[in-house]
């Protein structure tokens, strides 16, 4: 068993991380940038109203991430003895709630206009002595919002994979529902410009419903994680692989008759426990030791497993050979 120390990315990791960073820092100056560009040209549409308030609560995950980047790597100490990792955990928490809270909040608001059956209007704006539609302004403000937004969630999806990194996949969801809702706006726009009233608020709750659906899905993976649910990958949430490639090690063990083992999630890395029943004694500190190494050694994220020998297993799930 190795100490947990301050973490550190893998050599080949480390520019990855540096580059998502970067993103990161490029996210906020682009949000606040359409933020104040939607609030200029919002006039009486819900759809860009909506827009602005999802474009700030943006901000979450991409802050978050930036924050948890500064402290996860912190050297352990008598306080926080399994170091700082969780705050990784924390950060994704924070951004799964914001996400699912901008879906929540698309269809309140976009539902309650429909009941209301409020009829936006879009005025003249004078340009340079020229009035101008308005609602050609806030096209071109949803359009920025919308392909830069794109860009940038596909650029941070490769990331997040290889970083096992579910804040930042979080943030690229976010990024996703950045691009939706100006889409929806300008459909929204447009509706109104073409006299449908009620064109504005359908368009904003179609596309907040799959909002939400993103929003829960990664707000209960997140909540779960926080209980020590077993790990999951970065996308689709399903059993991380590296548990079987940890289960196929203990199983080819020739002087382990039996085990069970348990992981759990500290934001970048896992840490856990192997209880084996050996078939012999002899040596058996040197086995033990050269167990644990081979198992932390699998992969990065595999910062510690105690390998605990034990006289027997009870008949309970995982105990003739898999997990707890």
């Amino acid at each position: 068993m190795r100490p947990i120390d301050n973490f550190e990315y893998p050599a080949e990791l480390k520019p990855v991380f540096e580059k998502a960073k970067k993103l990161e820092w490029i996210t906020v100056a682009y949000l606040l940038s359409t933020a104040a560009v939607v609030y200029l040209t919002m006039g009486n549409s819900q759809a860009m109203k909506t827009a602005w308030f999802e474009d700030m609560l943006s901000l979450t995950p991409s802050l978050s991430f930036l924050i948890a980047s500064r402290v996860f790597h912190k050297k352990p100490n008598k306080d926080f003895p399994y170091g700082y990792h969780r705050v990784v955990s924390i950060a994704y928490l924070c951004s799964a709630v914001a996400l699912f809270a901008v879906g929540a909040f698309l269809i309140f608001d976009s539902t309650a206009t429909l009941i209301k059956q409020e009829h936006p209007t879009i005025g003249i704006k004078v340009i340079f002595g020229q009035e101008v539609w308005l609602g050609y302004l806030m096209i071109a403000a949803m359009l920025y919002g919308t392909f830069p937004a794109m860009i940038l969630g596909r650029m941070k999806l490769p990331l997040a994979k290889k970083l096992h990194e579910k804040n930042l996949y979080t943030d690229a969801e976010m990024n996703k529902a950045d691009w939706m809702t100006a889409s929806a706006a300008i459909l929204g726009v447009l509706g109104i410009g073409l006299g449908w009233w009620w064109a504005d608020a359908v368009a904003a709750l179609v596309i907040a419903f799959d909002i939400l659906k993103d929003g829960y899905s990664n707000l209960k993976q997140a909540v779960f994680d926080l209980m020590d649910e077993q790990p999951k990958t970065v996308d689709d949430q399903k059993t991380d692989p590296l548990l079987h490639q940890v289960q196929a090690i203990l199983k080819h063990q020739p002087w382990i008759q039996k085990f069970s083992f348990r992981m759990r999630e500290e934001g970048h890395i896992y840490l856990g426990e192997a209880y084996v029943v050996p078939s012999e004694e002899t040596g058996l500190v040197a086995r033990l030791e050269q167990l644990s190494e081979e198992l932390e050694n699998l992969h990065w994220r595999i910062q510690e497993i105690v390998i605990m020998p034990v006289r027997d297993l009870p008949d309970e799930p995982g105990a003739g050979g898999g997990l707890v």
